[in-house]
């Protein structure tokens, strides 16, 4: 139990230290792809720490959901990130599927109620998108997840993993890309860059934040996004048999980096798409999930 733990914990520091690593990768890739020279690879560190310098500012018009969130949010990525076995190959014991989903769930539950919680239009008007994209998203994640638990016969994280060596998990992974471009908030579905009001979607929910809870805010998106690739790996690229945990390790994090130029491509490649087209862009992510689904139970 004791080195189960100790492993947890090492993974939290890695998710801590490696989420600002992928996210400066994917913006130098997008900026050297679009011609520009662009921010370093270390930026979002520099943008953290900054961050957490300075002090926060919180309208009197808010309650505890505004001051508990941005932790709320960081610790439910993390605590998510943790029960993936990243580079060890037995399973922890202490969540699976359902528990991950409903972390992701309760970090989204305490963000559109923050949005909402000082009544600004920005405010609102972000919470409303977001509890939007999540009608469409959630169905789409959970079909694609629970389609790959049904193939292992177990929802654990270690007894799925690399449930998506065959045919239908190939189709589960590519309806699951489109939850990874959604949940990350990167183009076509939102532009995590922009601050314009027609176009924001997260970034209109932290507009009443300020000091470290912005920085805890940033840090907990990118933690996000992070696990959500080293998901997506344990699932259909797992580490290799037999390697060393040390190996498994850096094995893992050039993996990550692989699928974060992926997306850093995708993002490049397309442009923001209007909001009310969001329902046909996820509905091409649930026909392929659906599919796996159709052809595991037809086999």
């Amino acid at each position: 139990m004791s080195d189960q733990l100790v492993i947890m914990g090492g993974q939290i520091i890695l998710l801590l230290l490696l989420a600002p690593l992928v996210n400066g990768i994917i913006k130098k890739t997008k900026a050297l792809m679009q011609c520009r020279r662009g921010p370093g690879i270390f930026q979002p560190y520099f943008d953290v720490i900054k961050f957490l310098k300075r002090e926060p500012v919180v309208s009197d018009n808010t309650s505890w959901i505004t001051l508990l969130t941005p932790y709320v949010c960081l610790t439910a990525y993390l605590t998510a990130g943790s029960l993936i076995p990243m580079w060890v190959k037995t399973g922890f014991g202490f969540g699976d599927l359902i528990a991950l989903t409903y972390l992701f769930a309760l970090s989204r539950f305490f963000l559109a109620l923050a949005g909402l919680e000082p009544a600004s239009a920005f405010g609102g008007m972000g919470s409303s998108r977001e509890m939007m994209i999540a009608t469409l998203v959630e169905p789409v994640m959970v079909t694609g997840l629970f389609g790959l638990a049904l193939l292992a016969g177990t929802t654990d994280l270690a007894g799925i993993r690399g449930a998506g060596h065959n045919p239908v998990g190939l189709l589960a992974f590519i309806g699951l890309m489109f939850v990874t471009v959604a949940e990350t908030g990167r183009i076509p579905v939102d532009n995590p860059d922009t601050h314009l009001e027609l176009t924001m979607v997260h970034e209109a929910m932290l507009l009443e934040y300020a000091g470290r809870q912005v920085g805890f805010l940033h840090l907990a998106a990118m933690v996000k996004q992070t696990v959500l690739l080293v998901l997506l790996i344990h699932l259909f690229w797992p580490l290799a048999a037999g390697a060393s945990p040390a190996l498994a390790l850096l094995i893992m994090i050039g993996k990550v980096i692989v699928l974060g130029l992926a997306l850093a491509v995708i993002e490049t490649s397309m442009a923001k798409m209007r909001l009310f087209k969001l329902p046909e862009l996820m509905a091409g992510g649930a026909t392929f999930c659906l599919l796996a689904l159709l052809i595991y139970c037809l086999v």
